[in-house]
């Protein structure tokens, strides 16, 4: 009876380690998938601002105001802005790879097979 108890457990904690993983990379991929749309959105405006005199006036939302400001003001923010989503999107890519090549060393280890219902 111990040794069934003790197996059932083991079971569940191993069950539990996989749904961390599991859970851990569903929410890393959805901040991939946040950034990745707002670096975008980022692009699409400086491609659309480019062509555009850099004394025209534009607006911005900054902390939920709307600023007043030149295109020659904004393009350099924007750029910066832009540079540092493609900085994160690439850290939470590495984040991302790491720990799903660690959940397969995990399953490896513990000779861990998934079966689809």
């Amino acid at each position: 009876m111990a040794t069934q108890a003790a197996a059932a457990r083991r079971q569940q904690e191993l069950q539990n380690q996989y749904s961390n993983y599991k859970s851990t990379l569903q929410q890393l991929a959805s901040k991939i998938g946040d950034v990745e749309q707002e670096a975008e959105e980022h692009k699409l405006v400086l491609e659309t601002l480019g062509p555009v005199p850099k004394d025209r006036k534009c607006f911005r939302l900054i902390n939920g105001v709307l600023v007043e400001r030149t295109v020659e003001d904004v393009i350099p923010a924007l750029q910066t802005n832009a540079d540092g989503l493609k900085n994160v999107l690439e850290g939470f890519v590495k984040e991302y790879k790491k720990k799903q090549e660690e959940m397969e060393n995990w399953k490896t280890k513990n000779n861990i097979q998934v079966v689809q219902q």
